[in-house]
């Protein structure tokens, strides 16, 4: 038994980390928050009951079922939280662009303006 203190510790460690990682969604009975503190305040009996009771069904670190997916976007943080970055009208995308490019244009002519009356 010399080494219980060396198990309730790695088990601990385990738990805290899994618990930060873990998918807010996808967290049973209590909010994150709260079953972070029980974790940290409790170490064996919380990290006991997190692995029960809290741990997302096939999730956490390990992946499984609830594992993100991988994405082939060039944006995947934007995958975590989808509608997040879609324009809801493509008309407003265009004049964004547009004053986008109005606005480089006039600083690239200002720019000139300033290089000509330094020379």
């Amino acid at each position: 038994m010399p080494y219980l203190g060396l198990i309730i510790m790695i088990l601990w460690v385990f738990c805290l980390i899994d618990v930060i990682t873990a998918d807010e969604s996808g967290i049973r009975h209590l909010p994150k928050m709260l079953w972070l503190l029980l974790v940290i305040f409790v170490p064996l009996a919380g990290s006991i009951v997190w692995l029960l009771v809290g741990r997302p069904i096939g999730g956490g670190i390990w992946g499984g079922a609830g594992a993100p997916r991988r994405s082939n976007s060039a944006y995947p943080e934007y995958d975590v939280r989808p509608g997040r970055a879609v324009a809801t009208n493509p008309d407003s995308d265009e004049e964004f662009l547009r004053q986008c490019r109005a606005r480089a244009e006039e600083q690239r002519r200002v720019g000139r303006q300033q290089r000509r009356t330094e020379d």
